[in-house]
């Protein structure tokens, strides 16, 4: 068996109403158990790479290249294939739980359907391992939160909820789209921690979304950079982060000291580099 979960190879994603591409063939690797961080400033296709994963792109929405999973091409799959394989080898925490959350079901049910659908379990033993679950994300009273809605529940609770559904079936593979953004900086650090904690036990390799160095260079081992719907570099986190070779990374380091950014802290546009991309330099 390959140690490569995911391949995405030469991926361009262009949208009815837009004149270019919002990916242009861009490539991109994650081996079994790789932690991967994915960077750039907010519109530069970080999501849109996440979604394209996921088989969760709007109808609207054209892509050519390849996305493969292990041995299996993704960009065509029938849908009732894709779900199970989101269910069952794929998982996805999104950056803002309530609308991640259906708003009119309990949170303890919306967590067992995953153990329903995807491994068949009776509703006891469901209801006996979602719990299990979400004491194991740190919810202190894991029965009064299943048995909430979602608008009962703070963010902290709601974030560490979609956590908990996304690692229940152990995923070969779990999508982080910038998880922490919404949260104070206590109860985001408490979430990374069990982001690590819940990746550690199940084995999971890991694509993690963010504008936020600081996050993600304690959350991977590796990173890529995107820029304006390209992957401009690849490397370890010390190579990107100590010794960047192009200038958009340099760029975005130089613009945030790593020492003193807080988690969820907005990088600055790059004024500079857009201007001189734009006039073709």
């Amino acid at each position: 068996m390959t140690d490569e979960l995911l391949t995405i190879d030469k991926l361009s994603v262009r949208f009815a109403d837009s004149r270019s591409n919002a990916l242009d063939q861009i490539s991109l690797q994650i081996g079994r158990g790789e932690r991967v961080g994915l960077i750039g400033e907010s519109g530069s296709g970080k999501s849109v790479t996440a979604l394209a994963v996921m088989g969760l792109l709007a109808d609207d929405a054209k892509l050519s290249g390849s996305i493969r999973w292990q041995d299996k091409e993704l960009l065509g799959m029938h849908d009732a294939q894709y779900s199970r394989l989101r269910g069952e080898q794929m998982s996805m925490v999104f950056q803002e739980p309530m609308t991640a959350l259906d708003p009119t079901m309990r949170t303890g049910r919306q967590v067992a359907e995953v153990l329903r659908l995807h491994e068949g379990a009776p509703t006891g033993a469901a209801r006996a391992r979602v719990l299990e679950m979400l004491a194991g994300v740190g919810i202190g009273d894991p029965q009064r939160v299943a048995d909430s809605f979602p608008h009962q529940l703070s963010g902290g609770q709601r974030q560490r909820v979609l956590i908990a559904m996304a690692l229940i079936n152990t995923p070969d593979l779990l999508i982080c789209d910038e998880p922490t953004t919404a949260l104070d900086v206590t109860v985001q650090a408490r979430v990374l921690d069990l982001l690590r904690s819940g990746l550690d036990q199940a084995g999971s390799a890991l694509l993690f979304i963010s504008h936020d160095l600081a996050v993600v260079s304690q959350m991977v081992d590796r990173i890529a950079v995107i820029y304006d719907g390209r992957i401009v570099e690849t490397g370890s986190r010390s190579q990107i982060l100590e010794s960047p070779r192009h200038p958009y990374t340099a760029g975005l380091i130089a613009t945030a000291d790593l020492a003193d950014v807080a988690p969820g802290g907005r990088l600055p546009v790059l004024d500079d580099f857009w201007k001189r991309s734009d006039d073709g330099h």
